[in-house]
C-alpha cells in the first residue's frame, strides 16, 4: 500500500516561510501521531523531560505527496526520507511586503487530501536592512560549549523559564526598527544547529520574551536515539543555510550576529569575504573567554573588507555600537 494511502493519522508541520515575487520559500514536514501539545504557564522538570522526549520519538513519513496552494496557484511535491519538504517558487503576481497565508495538503493517490497544515511566509520590503542571528548562547543561554550544563538546562528548563541575555531583547527590538516603518519591521532570520523537533518550543521562547518575529532556518530533525546529541550537527550546514538566504534575498543588506563559543566567527567570516558590498555588520558575543584573541583576529580581517566589527560581552555595548553606526 502506498504511503500516500496508509490509514494512520498525519500531522502537517509548517514553518515560517520567506520570499519575494521572484523567489519564495517554505519548508516544512509531515509526521505520522505527532500532536505534541503542552502547557507551557507550568511545567515540572519531570513534564518537561517528558515533554522534550516526545518530541524526538517522532514518526516521519517519506514518500507523501504534498501540495502548497498560495493565492491561485499550486505545486506539488512528495517528502523526503526524513518527512521534509521544500517548496520553492515564483508568484505569479507581485507580492507586497508583510506576511501572507498559504496551505500544504498531502493527498493521496486519488488526489484526495488527507490533512492539511496551514501557515506564512514573510516578504520584506526590498529597502530593509535583514537581520541574520544565532540563537544558543547568543540570543538564549544555553552553554553550547559544555554537555553538561547545555543538557541539564535544555531538561530542565521550560521555553518560558529559559533565560534570555540581559539587553538582547532591547537590542533587537531596536534593530527591528531602525530605519524601517514601524509597522514593517526589519526581518530576522535566526540560523542554528537545534533541530527542527525544538521548533515550536523556540517560537514559544522568542514570542514569550518579545524577541521580533521569527523566520528559524534550523537542523534536520533527529529521533530519540539522538536527543543527547540535539544542538551537534556539522558547521558546513549552518554557512549554507545562511547562504541560502542571502542568495534570496539579492537587494538586501546584513547585519550578522553569532558567539564565540563555536565556528560562527569563522562562518561569518566566509559570509563577508563572498558579500562584502552586502555585510554591512557582524556582531560576535564573547562567551568563551579563551577564543577571544583568535576572534578579534577574524573581525579585524572582516573590518579590512569594510564592514563594521563589535566583539561584546554585554547586549549593551553592541547596542551602542548599532546606534552610533546604524541609527537613523
Amino acid at each position: 500500500m502506498n504511503k500516500n494511502d496508509t490509514l494512520q493519522t498525519l500531522t502537517v508541520k509548517i514553518y515560517h516561510g520567506y520570499g519575494h515575487t521572484n523567489n519564495c520559500t517554505l519548508f516544512g514536514h509531515v509526521f505520522a501521531h505527532n500532536n505534541v501539545t503542552r502547557r507551557y504557564d507550568r511545567s515540572s522538570v519531570w513534564q518537561n523531560i517528558v515533554h522534550l522526549v516526545r518530541l524526538f520519538l517522532i514518526q516521519p513519513v517519506p514518500g507523501v505527496t504534498v501540495r502548497l496552494s498560495w493565492n491561485k496557484q499550486q505545486f506539488q511535491g512528495t517528502t523526503e526520507a526524513d518527512g521534509f519538504f521544500k517548496f520553492e517558487w515564483k508568484s505569479t503576481e507581485s507580492v507586497p511586503a508583510g506576511w501572507h497565508s498559504l496551505k500544504v495538503d498531502t493527498l493521496t493517490d486519488e488526489g484526495a487530501v488527507k490533512a492539511t497544515g496551514t501557515g506564512k511566509i514573510f516578504v520584506p520590503h526590498v529597502t530593509q536592512i535583514a537581520i541574520i542571528s544565532d540563537i544558543d548562547d547568543t540570543v538564549l543561554i544555553s552553554h553550547s560549549s559544555t554537555l553538561f550544563k547545555r543538557l541539564r538546562v535544555l531538561f530542565t528548563r521550560t521555553p518560558r523559564s529559559r533565560k534570555a541575555f540581559t539587553g538582547i531583547v532591547e537590542l533587537y527590538q531596536w534593530l527591528a526598527q531602525v530605519r524601517t516603518d514601524a509597522d514593517m519591521p526589519n526581518p530576522f532570520f535566526y540560523v542554528s544547529s537545534s533541530e527542527w523537533n525544538l521548533y515550536d518550543d523556540l517560537v514559544e521562547f522568542f514570542r514569550f520574551n518579545q524577541l521580533p518575529e521569527c523566520r528559524f532556518l534550523l537542523n534536520q530533525v533527529k529521533r530519540w536515539h539522538d536527543l543527547l546529541r540535539t544542538g551537534k550537527t556539522k558547521h558546513q550546514g549552518k554557512l549554507l543555510r545562511i547562504l541560502r538566504i542571502m542568495n534570496d534575498f539579492p537587494q538586501q543588506r546584513f547585519i550578522l550576529f553569532g558567539d564565540n563559543s563555536q565556528s560562527d566567527p569563522g562562518i561569518y567570516q566566509s559570509i563577508a569575504e563572498k558579500y562584502p558590498e552586502r555585510v554591512i555588520a557582524v556582531y560576535i558575543r564573547s562567551v568563551v573567554a579563551k577564543h577571544d584573541t583568535g576572534t578579534q583576529q577574524i573581525l579585524q580581517n572582516i573590518s579590512k573588507l569594510g564592514i563594521s566589527t563589535c566583539l561584546f560581552q554585554h547586549s549593551e555595548e553592541a547596542l551602542l555600537h548599532a546606534k552610533k553606526n546604524f541609527a537613523q
